[in-house]
């Protein structure tokens, strides 16, 4: 099996889907993860956990680079008290400065690399601004957007966080003339939680990168606890919140269980994300054929 050269651009340390996020990569066979790119806020401390989830996982051979920082924003840093003491420096394979590093990897791969995009857009925005002749060796997944539902399910759309955050980069990656690109928006990752036995397979695993991530949870379900209980599930011991990210990730090596539709896309100043015959075309995940597939295929994966 050809394994299929990725890079993942992240916000790790703020909501706790992209360190499931992550953690599902490094459990996908499919998949030979290249570099971790951090984007938006304190992008040193996301890059602190990413590297610490990377070791757990036996991969410190790949390379991990900070976005560029936007500031600290202290109520991004949710899970702060599993790095503290950390030193980045430390970690084998750290680069620099992200834009760069993304240039560089997909202008030397011999073959077509998977960006997968799970921030603010800030970071791949960079890259392009830095090298536009990465896009045509590019293909492009991104968890970005609200088509026609909202957050929770609800119908009609909203300014989703990863657009919002960023209008500027939005535009410049929505544009950008990718060798592909597709994104799963709230309409098909806004709705991603598991419960059952899972968090409870989670708690008793003796897997390393499970631990790590089950440690993560912890420190971010005791944030929420402390600042914003109304934001936790109603259950958050026996239910995840919205695994958003976890999407993404799952189209860099398989469209099974969604419905796609290529719609001509534009980013407004607000941060919605309309279709507009002056927008660009991008295959849109706007739902599920068998959702119910797909959170057990997860929940294997992810603890099996």
């Amino acid at each position: 099996m050809t394994l299929i050269p990725v890079i993942l651009d992240t916000d790790l340390g703020t909501d706790i889907d992209d360190s499931w996020a992550l953690a599902m990569l490094l459990k996908s066979p499919e998949i030979d993860l290249k570099l971790v790119t951090t984007a938006t806020g304190d992008t040193r401390y996301r890059s602190a956990i990413a590297a610490r989830l990377l070791e757990c996982g036996c991969r410190g051979e790949v390379a991990l680079a900070p976005g560029r920082d936007a500031g600290d924003y202290a109520y991004d840093r949710t899970i702060l008290p599993w790095v503290e003491g950390y030193e980045l420096a430390a970690y084998p394979n750290l680069k620099p400065a992200a834009a760069e590093a993304i240039v560089e990897l997909v202008m030397r791969s011999p073959q077509p690399v998977t960006l997968i995009a799970i921030a603010p857009l800030t970071t791949i925005g960079d890259a392009l601004a830095l090298e536009p002749a990465i896009a045509p060796k590019v293909n492009f997944i991104g968890m970005q957007g609200a088509v026609f539902k909202a957050y929770d399910d609800q119908p009609g759309t909203c300014p989703e966080w990863n657009v919002v955050r960023d209008v500027a980069a939005a535009r410049r990656v929505f544009s950008a003339p990718w060798r592909s690109a597709a994104i799963t928006p709230l309409d098909t990752c806004g709705n991603i939680r598991l419960a059952g036995t899972f968090c409870a397979r989670m708690q008793a695993s003796r897997d390393p990168l499970c631990r790590a991530v089950y440690e993560n949870w912890l420190d971010w379900l005791a944030f929420y606890r402390r600042n914003a209980p109304g934001a936790l599930p109603d259950q958050p011991d026996r239910t995840t919140s919205v695994l958003f990210d976890t999407v993404a990730v799952f189209m860099a090596f398989s469209r099974q269980w969604l419905e796609f539709k290529t719609l001509n896309l534009v980013v407004t100043d607000d941060g919605f994300t309309r279709e507009s015959a002056a927008g660009h075309p991008i295959e849109v995940a706007v739902d599920w054929t068998d959702r119910p597939a797909f959170l057990e295929f997860l929940a294997q994966r992810l603890a099996p």
